[in-house]
């Protein structure tokens, strides 16, 4: 049952966005808008090269900030203020997750690529305020993004968990790959599945997924396992 196959776990990690949120809700869409903008003012190049480098940045170092910070000197400070300067009125709150967030046994975390200030208002606007021990963002993982392994040892080291009583919950296939090799439990959350040796489960459904940890077996579809 897959309840038996987390009992271990002490410390449960989730990714922010589009993990906590719906992909539907197209926040993001805002934030690739803001960084395209960015981009473009600050290097001096056309909307084409500036969404070009974005997407570069974020396949080579991670995100797009990894790549901006390396490759042009970038000071995070100003761009992850003016990026993540974006409506939240896409977001509704969802009772169901936080419930079934607010059931899990021992600590609940969130790690983000983003900033503090920017998952606490994701947060509020999803109604999940006071569920989380702690919050961390990339400034606590020095500005090393998600999936450098130093990023998640930065951010582990720090909160002290040990990785395995631990699990993580992520949209980006990616990084789950150190998490894994850490010895995490890890889950892949998203409408699609990316079968891969470091994901041990797949979900479309988070709450459903989470409501499943203290219940008999879970269906076969939208939950799928790889153990």
């Amino acid at each position: 049952m897959l309840h038996q196959r987390f009992s271990h776990v002490t410390t449960w990690v989730f990714d922010l966005d589009n993990t906590l949120y719906p992909p539907s809700a197209r926040l993001f869409d805002q934030i690739e808008t803001r960084m395209t903008g960015w981009v473009m003012a600050a290097l001096g190049v056309d909307h084409a090269e500036a969404d070009r480098l974005r997407h570069h940045y974020w396949r080579k170092y991670g995100t797009t900030l990894a790549g901006l910070m390396i490759e042009h000197g970038v000071d995070p400070g100003p761009y992850l203020v003016e990026v993540h300067d974006i409506s939240f009125a896409p977001l509704k709150p969802d009772p169901d997750l936080a419930a079934r967030i607010g059931d899990l046994p021992g600590r609940r975390i969130v790690y983000t690529n983003a900033t503090v200030p920017y998952a606490e208002r994701v947060i509020e606007a999803r109604g999940l305020s006071g569920l989380f021990d702690a919050i961390y963002g990339v400034e606590e993982a020095k500005f090393h993004p998600k999936p450098a392994r130093e990023a998640f040892e930065t951010v582990f080291a720090a909160d002290g968990l040990d990785p395995l009583a631990a699990a993580m919950f992520e949209d980006d296939p990616r990084n789950l790959a150190v998490p894994h090799a850490l010895g995490m439990r890890t889950v892949h959350v998203a409408p699609e599945a990316a079968p891969a040796d470091h994901i041990h489960y797949h979900t479309d459904n988070l709450p459903g997924f989470l409501s499943q940890l203290s219940e008999a077996p879970f269906p076969p579809s939208g939950n799928g396992s790889r153990d």
